[in-house]
């Protein structure tokens, strides 16, 4: 009898994990209403988890906001294939107080990744086109005529090139951790790497890095994930957050994802990374958008080796825009907008009143 009883008890627990397993993946993602310090919901709040239809798939946006009559903010995320809806409820609240802050998982990344998706979904061309269809959508929605947009690092790619095909659609464009020049901010990616390596007396670092030598890379992806990784080691991505803790707690436990969404979000960064970076490692802003016709403000950590803000900053010393303005987060690498957060929203409020007061006073002369 007791081996029976055993067997049954293991058989119920296997039973009982795997409906907690189920529950678990089926689970609804939802995102919390946004309440006042009472525990009420603020009165004219909006959170809201949605799926869109862009290009002709469904693709999820988190939309959250104190006062649903802000100027919308877009933030288009890094990566490619790193998506920020599972954690930017914990970087974002001050901003929520002053504007519509959407945040979107791309095409092919995390809530967005569609089982049997090919490199041919991800085309940087369809995911400028996706960006303006949600640009669209957002002003629709919310009525406005213009939205701000922000892109970090692979997105501030694709928020140039979305901008500059369609200017009269933003008010402003926000690039952190500004990719200008990708060869040349992938040697002095390399160049950071092993002279920290050698000050450090690291040698598994220094024999690894000079195995691979100065780019461009024999190997691209494999060459380029191992230079990255030291970079990440040494500060020049990282140092007062942890971008990945935070996506893996997100994954787990806010309720914006469920596991399902870990495992689209997993198999989306393969496949965003092998079918995006080689249409864009050759990129030269400095010949492509010489000019943008929309205010242009650069947030780049003084640490940032990742797309490595002197790069940036010669770019940005070129461009040709009606206002520019370039903003040195003194304590922050690669994540400004999150290791400094105080400061980037201050910066964002001084965005929206130069910006707003000037086109206001541009309708008035009309």
């Amino acid at each position: 009898m007791l081996p029976a009883i055993r067997k049954r008890k293991k058989l119920f627990l296997g039973l009982g994990l795997l409906a907690l397993l189920g529950i678990l993946f089926l689970m609804p993602a939802r995102t919390p209403l946004i309440r006042d310090d009472q525990g009420g919901v603020v009165p004219g709040s909006t959170a809201i988890l949605e799926q869109v239809t862009l290009g002709g798939m469904e693709q999820s946006i988190l939309v959250r906001s104190r006062d649903k009559r802000n100027p919308v903010l877009l933030f288009l995320h890094g990566g490619p294939g790193y998506p920020q809806i599972a954690y930017a409820r914990k970087y974002q609240s001050e901003l929520e107080k002053h504007f519509t802050v959407v945040n979107w998982d791309q095409r092919g990344s995390g809530k967005s990744y569609r089982w049997g998706m090919t490199e041919d979904d991800l085309q940087v061309d369809r995911l400028v086109q996706d960006t303006h269809e949600l640009t669209n959508y957002l002003r629709k929605k919310f009525n406005h005529p213009k939205i701000f947009l922000a892109g970090h690092s692979w997105g501030s790619l694709l928020g140039i090139w979305t901008v500059q095909k369609h200017p009269g659609d933003y008010y402003a464009y926000i690039g952190i951790g500004q990719v200008a020049h990708s060869p040349e901010g992938e040697r002095l990616s390399y160049e950071f790497a092993l002279r920290e390596a050698k000050a450090r007396n690291n040698e598994e670092a220094v024999e690894a890095l000079q195995s691979i030598g100065y780019p461009p890379y024999a190997n691209p992806r494999k060459d380029t994930t191992l230079e990255r990784k030291w970079v990440t080691a040494f500060g020049g991505s990282e140092r007062q957050i942890d971008s990945n803790a935070d996506l893996i707690k997100g994954i787990l436990f806010s309720p914006e994802y469920t596991l399902l969404d870990g495992v689209r979000l997993a198999q989306g960064n393969g496949l965003s990374l092998r079918a995006i970076r080689p249409q864009t490692e050759n990129t030269n802003l400095f010949e492509s958008v010489p000019e943008l016709k929309v205010p242009v403000y650069l947030a780049m950590g003084r640490y940032d080796y990742m797309t490595p803000s002197e790069v940036a900053y010669r770019y940005y010393e070129k461009l040709a825009a009606p206002k520019k303005r370039f903003v040195w987060f003194e304590e922050s690498a690669h994540f400004p907008h999150f290791e400094e957060t105080e400061k980037f929203c201050r910066l964002m409020t001084d965005i929206k009143e130069e910006t707003l007061s000037s086109s206001s006073n541009l309708a008035a002369r009309d």
